[in-house]
Parts: C-alpha cells; sequence; structure tokens
C-alpha cells in the first residue's frame, strides 16, 4: 500500500508546498537592495545637490582674475567648489534636522527625507558628520584662510538656524552674507584679490534673492507662514516689495557702474563689460515676473534650473563674459 509519509501503516500526513529556497533568498537580496536604494536615495535628497549651483560663485574669481586657462588654478577652485558644496550639504541637513516639524506644515518642503520619516535623524546626523569631514578636509589643502572662510560660514549657519532666521531683515542679511563668503572663497583658493564689485554685486543679488523667496512663503503660506519661520510674521507683501524695489535698483545700477568703469575695464582689459547689461537686467526682472505672477521664487536654485529664459539669459551672461575677457 502505497502511503504518504513513506512509512508503512503510519497516518498519512498533509504534504508541505515545496519552498524555492532560492528564490525567497533572491526575493530577500532585492527587498534588501531596494531599502538601501531608498536609503541612499534620501540621503543625497538630504544634501540637496541642485543647490550646488549656488557654488558656483566660488568659481567667479577664477573667471574675473583671467585664470580659467591656468591648470593649477583651476584644480584650486574646483577643490574649493566641491569644499563649500560639502559645507553647504552640511548645514542643509542641520536645517532640515531642526525644521522637520515645520517642514511638515509647509506644501513645498513636507516631502523632504527627514519631515517624511524616510531617514532617522540619527542617520542624518552621521551623514553631516562625514559632509563635514569632507569640507574640512578639502579646506585644509586650500590653506589657513581658506579653513578660516569655512569656520566662518559654519558659524553663520548656525546662528542663522539657532538665532538670526527669527529676526525680520537680519535673516535675509544672513543668508546674502552665506553667498559673499563663497565669492571671498574662491579668490582666497587661489591667492588672488577680490573686488569689492564682486562683494556689492553679490551681497546685492543675493539680498534680492533671499526678499524673493520670503515674498514667495507669504504668498504660498498665508496664514501657516508663521509657523513656517518666525521672522514672517514681522513682514508683509507690500513691505517685501518696498524692499525688493530698493535693493533690486541698487544692484543692477551698481552692476551698470561697474561695468562702465574706466578703473574695472583697464583691469580686466575689455571696456566692453556694459554689453552684459541687458542679460542681468533680463535676468533680475524676470525673476521677479515669476515671483510675483506665477508664485514661483520659493526655490531660487530650481527656479534658475526649471525656467528656460532664465536659464537662458545667465548661460548667454556667462558665455559672453567669457568671450570679453580672453578673446
Amino acid at each position: 500500500m502505497l502511503v504518504e509519509c513513506g512509512v508503512a501503516g503510519g497516518p498519512v500526513l498533509p504534504r508541505r508546498p515545496l519552498v524555492n529556497t532560492k528564490h525567497c533568498m533572491s526575493v530577500a537580496r532585492e527587498e534588501v537592495f531596494a531599502s538601501s536604494t531608498g536609503a541612499y536615495a534620501s540621503l543625497v535628497r538630504l544634501a540637496r545637490p541642485h543647490q550646488w549651483i549656488k557654488n558656483l560663485l566660488v568659481l567667479v574669481a577664477l573667471v574675473f582674475s583671467r585664470h580659467l586657462f591656468i591648470a593649477r588654478d583651476v584644480v584650486l577652485a574646483s577643490i574649493g567648489f566641491v569644499a563649500f558644496c560639502a559645507l553647504a550639504s552640511t548645514a542643509y541637513v542641520i536645517n532640515d534636522i531642526a525644521d522637520r516639524e515645520t517642514d511638515r506644515l509647509n506644501p513645498e518642503k513636507c516631502d523632504r527625507p527627514l519631515a517624511r520619516g524616510d531617514i532617522s535623524v540619527e542617520t542624518a546626523m552621521r551623514f553631516a558628520a562625514v559632509l563635514g569631514a569632507i569640507a574640512f578636509g578639502l579646506s585644509i589643502i586650500l590653506g589657513w584662510r581658506f579653513l578660516l572662510i569655512a569656520l566662518m560660514y559654519v558659524a553663520l549657519q548656525f546662528a542663522y538656524s539657532l538665532w538670526a532666521r527669527r529676526i525680520v531683515v537680519l535673516d535675509v542679511i544672513a543668508v546674502a552674507m552665506g553667498f559673499v563668503m563663497r565669492a571671498f572663497a574662491g579668490g582666497v583658493a587661489i591667492n588672488v584679490e577680490v573686488s569689492p564689485w564682486l562683494v556689492f554685486i553679490t551681497f546685492g543679488l543675493a539680498l534680492f534673492l533671499s526678499l524673493s523667496r520670503r515674498r514667495h512663503e507669504l504668498s504660498v503660506l498665508g496664514g501657516n507662514a508663521v509657523n513656517h519661520r518666525g521672522a514672517l510674521a514681522e513682514y508683509s507683501v507690500r513691505l517685501i516689495d518696498q524692499m525688493l524695489a530698493i535693493v533690486g535698483g541698487a544692484t543692477l545700477v551698481g552692476y551698470m557702474i561697474y561695468t562702465a568703469s574706466p578703473e574695472v575695464g583697464a583691469k580686466l582689459g575689455t571696456r566692453y563689460q556694459y554689453v552684459t547689461v541687458p542679460y542681468v537686467a533680463f535676468g533680475m526682472l524676470r525673476y521677479l515676473f515669476l515671483v510675483d505672477e506665477r508664485d514661483d521664487g520659493g526655490d531660487p536654485a530650481r527656479v534658475l534650473l526649471k525656467d528656460r529664459q532664465l536659464l537662458v539669459s545667465v548661460v548667454l551672461w556667462i558665455l559672453t563674459e567669457i568671450v570679453l575677457l580672453y578673446l
């Protein structure tokens, strides 16, 4: 007599489904891989690589000192660029850790990894430590003056996160100073003098972008704006529009004077810098249009990358400057 268990006279046992061990192991590996990939993707998003476009300011001194084709200076400026990318990402991670609760109230920031709970605070802190170590290691390579600027930048970011961002006007000035430090760092990296014109125009343009961002936040968030950023309680759209008129006008006029200055022309070896004024004017006015009419401007880096007209004006400005300075 045939029996299921293979023992004559024994009880009939139910069949167990055959288990494909190799298949289970494959599925487990895929799940682990998917989990790891998701974690890495969240860390990349936490670093905000699209914001690294701001760190191109580190390369401005390289271009305007007419050292663009000196290999050693290109390498040093590139190291400075990477260092500031790591520094900026460190600051972004720290800010996201501090702001994870308020970011959940912001429709444009609620999908950030920490606000969504995609990664833990402990993981984010370890990631910030790694980025900071990379940044300071590269800064040491570039010398003590670059390292000093890097330390000042970090101090500024902590001051902004813990205190300055809650004080009206000081919050946007602190952000603008971060851009100025980038420009200074680029000059220090290749050991060239940083022009006061570069400092003034960088500060004005950064202040213009920061105020535009505050205006966007007020327009989009409405009554929840104060919960997102304390200083917004002291701002109004009307006040920011007045500030934008002052800062934007001063920056544009300052750039015009810079391009027409005989002293600047003699130093740069060209008298035709003024031909770049239309690009700058168009870019600033286009950005105001996007902020006011399209309710855009919450993230200047994203606006630049997604608005074709604005991007074309910036690219044409860069190419024209290179032609004027080097040909």
